[in-house]
């Protein structure tokens, strides 16, 4: 879930919305929602990899010392 809100705020900037009505944030908020789906299935289609995640520093040394 956190990696699907940290997408939709650096692809779209939804921090905030620019409307002041609840049907217009509403309205905003369903359009965004499809805009990332439309750029995830992109990704799936042509094969783009996803982002690797953090490795921290204790996991890199028992990975150091295991190989």
């Amino acid at each position: 879930m956190e990696g699907s809100i940290s997408q939709a705020v650096r692809r779209t900037s939804t921090r905030r919305t620019r409307y002041r009505s609840l049907a217009k944030t509403s309205l905003a908020q369903v359009l965004t929602a499809a805009a990332l789906n439309l750029y995830r299935l992109d990704a799936w289609w042509t094969g783009t990899p996803l982002g690797t995640t953090r490795v921290s520093h204790y996991e890199q040394l028992v990975l150091s010392h295991a190989a």
